[in-house]
């Protein structure tokens, strides 16, 4: 769970409501409270709330004719509804499971057991109501009862006719689950679930087959398809549910191991080849810092210019491996005192594409290796190693040319001294639009103005 939590408590009982309040007072949750099941549904239409807690014996409207409004409602439909009651009896509990109640807690058991419970459940509503089920019947009656089902669940739900309007809706919304009859007309299920695991964005979709064909020989054929599950009709809602839950619940399992081992082979790679890095400008001892210094300009141009999180950590790993090719790269030619001869400045002009090689046979920094690769184009088109004009050199890259740039100015090299920054803020103006991007260009110059120790660190 994210956010603080917000609850409703519905009792006649303001002691009960109190109560249940001290129950719950380690979640740090939000509660409101209503006196019966009216002033319930009132309070669940004003407010968005994430858990519904409720007596049974109201007045007004008891707790399963509340539990039975919500489930109506579009709106609450999704929510989880807890009842808390002293009737509970195999079928006081029955009846409180057949109006919709996700979960039924007995008030002598409630100091025990009801936070427990509740945990539970947010965090079941948390998953669910983030997930995208897509289902596909061309029978209109099908759609509506799953469509509901799900819903009441706490699902988001897309509803199509057949295979073909499923492809469309995949264009637009990539779903977390695929529910689909077999027979329909233009595409049947079995084309649908070939083209779902043929396209590398959905191949991993898990995709559960309804029909009313129970022989094992067309199941097998299914599941040899692709299918995960399947369901035969007619079926209880409550049995797909069940299903679905498992299904995600298991998916989103493999994904998060997934995740960790990737981002554990990442940080490993990294770690190596930060190394490298760190070796490579060892070598010279006028180059020291210098990726640091660029991938710390880049994420102040990056965040002046207003990008998503994600792209200026892309920015900020880019600009500490951006020379990652000079590793490649002679010392009798990287550290020359003297001019360089045009061969040897060939040679040096190498190094983005060698950085590009040594970065991508890794999946994890795939997106790295075009700033590595073209952080020495020129908007002007000049530039090397492809001599890409514009926009059609990437924006990260385009970031890191600045960074690199002013870094390289202000810093002392074999065959000059040290420019002051001052100096080096009016040589990047003045190649705004030819040598560098402009966009970027004003980014950085704006983003010196508020940055002072930047200037203050190349003075020292």
């Amino acid at each position: 769970m994210g956010a603080r939590p917000v609850l409703l408590v519905v009792d006649d009982s303001k002691l009960i409501r109190q109560m249940i309040r001290g129950f719950l007072s380690r979640l740090d949750a939000e509660i409101d409270e209503a006196a019966d099941g009216k002033a319930g549904v009132d309070a669940a239409f004003a407010r968005d709330y994430d858990l519904i807690l409720t007596d049974v014996e109201m007045p007004v409207m008891d707790g399963l004719q509340f539990c039975r409004a919500l489930k109506e409602m579009p709106k609450t439909r999704g929510l989880p509804v807890i009842m808390v009651s002293s009737f509970d009896s195999d079928d006081d509990i029955e009846r409180g499971f057949l109006a919709g109640a996700a979960a039924y807690v007995s008030k002598k058991q409630a100091e025990a057991t009801l936070e427990g419970v509740v945990r539970q459940h947010l965090t079941r509503f948390d998953f669910s109501r983030k997930r995208l089920i897509l289902v596909v019947d061309d029978s209109r009656v099908i759609r509506n009862f799953v469509e509901e089902g799900m819903a009441k669940a706490g699902y988001r739900v897309a509803v199509v006719e057949d295979g073909l309007q499923a492809l469309q809706q995949l264009e637009m919304e990539t779903p977390d689950l695929v529910i689909s009859d077999i027979d329909m007309p233009r595409m049947d299920g079995f084309e649908l679930c070939r083209a779902i695991r043929t396209d590398m964005k959905t191949a991993e979709i898990p995709f559960v087959v309804m029909s009313s064909n129970s022989s094992r020989g067309f199941l097998q054929r299914m599941v040899q398809t692709g299918a995960a599950s399947y369901i035969i009709k007619p079926f209880n809602i409550d049995q797909l549910v069940i299903l679905v839950d498992r299904l995600l619940s298991d998916h989103v399992q493999i994904l998060l191991a997934d995740r960790y081992r990737l981002e554990l082979e990442h940080n490993l790679i990294l770690g190596s080849i930060t190394s490298l890095v760190s070796a490579l400008e060892k070598r010279d001892p006028y180059t020291k810092d210098h990726s640091e210094n660029v991938a710390k300009y880049a994420t102040g141009i990056a965040g002046t210019m207003g990008l998503d999180k994600t792209l200026i950590d892309t920015i900020n790993l880019g600009g500490r491996l951006h020379d990652i090719g000079k590793i490649g790269i002679r010392d009798d030619i990287l550290l020359k005192k003297t001019a360089l001869t045009n061969e040897e400045f060939e040679i040096i002009k190498s190094h983005p594409t060698k950085g590009a090689e040594i970065l991508s046979p890794i999946p994890s920094l795939a997106e790295i290796v075009s700033i590595v690769l073209y952080h020495h184009e020129r908007w002007d088109g000049t530039g090397y190693p492809e001599r890409l004009t514009g926009e059609l050199i990437p924006l990260a890259a385009r970031i890191v040319a600045v960074a690199d740039t002013y870094d390289a100015l202000t810093s002392t090299r074999t065959y000059r001294s040290a420019l002051k920054p001052m100096e080096a803020f009016d040589i990047i103006a003045r190649v705004k639009g030819t040598q560098l991007a402009p966009e970027p260009v004003e980014a950085f110059l704006a983003w010196v103005e508020t940055a002072g120790s930047l200037v203050a660190q190349k003075d020292e």
